[in-house]
């Protein structure tokens, strides 16, 4: 509980991932990929409750090892390569209510610690909102992007003037690193989406926005995890 308002965390979990499959339970440094995210979400200060969702059996009985709740298993309808991000939690709303905040923590994000997630509730709290996410800065400016045109001539992806400036001088960039959505759960089920111009942002460092989705991104987040020890 954060104030006086109830906070429901929801880690999201399907069994069909494609880039990597069965990730959500692939070990990672010694523990199933989605045993990071749960102890994250128990050691924060204000998650009343976190429940996982998934449509897979055996993610469920992994998850609930590692001391994970899983109240139900997600319909098939929306565990799908095309479900929006945000089916899952308005679906565990629906399943768990009397709630007033709603995070979500995808277990794609490791090394997302417990004072992320706090940090970016009390910003969500403090800055009177409705919604936070978390960003990271990007290492390459889209200032320095091109798409290609005819002939492969180069098309600046933005219209701007400071292409030629040092990279010292380029204004700060950042990025959804999705390793925290936290917004009020009954303005969730009005706009039906995380983000809008009333959402502001929770930065976090880009060596804890590592986000798995790839055998090489779980090769280096592991090799991260052991020369940090």
């Amino acid at each position: 509980m954060i104030g006086n308002k109830k906070v429901l965390a929801v880690i999201p979990a399907r069994g069909g991932s494609k880039g990597l499959p069965r990730k959500n339970i692939r070990e990672l440094a010694g523990k199933p990929l989605i045993a990071w995210t749960l102890e994250a979400a128990a050691a924060s200060q204000y998650i009343d409750r976190c429940i996982v969702s998934t449509d897979d059996e055996e993610i469920a009985a992994v998850a609930r090892q590692w001391g994970g709740d899983v109240p139900f298993l997600r319909p098939a309808h929306l565990a799908q390569d095309d479900t929006p991000g945000i089916a899952p939690v308005l679906h565990a709303l629906d399943s768990c209510s009397g709630y007033d905040y709603v995070v979500l923590l995808q277990p794609t994000s490791p090394l997302r610690t417990s004072g992320d997630i706090d940090g970016c509730l009390d910003k969500l709290r403090e800055s009177d909102t409705p919604s936070c996410v978390s960003v990271t800065t990007v290492d390459k400016s889209p200032l320095w992007m091109y798409t290609l045109g005819d002939r492969d001539s180069m098309v600046p992806l933005l219209d701007t003037n400071t292409r030629a400036a040092t990279r010292q001088q380029l204004p700060v960039f950042y990025m959804l690193n999705g390793a925290v959505y936290a917004t009020e759960c009954d303005w969730l089920r009005k706009q039906g989406l995380f983000i809008n111009d009333e959402t502001v942002a929770y930065v976090m460092p880009r060596e804890r926005s590592q986000d798995i989705d790839t055998i090489e991104e779980f090769v280096h987040v592991e090799w991260m995890i052991a020369h940090s020890r």
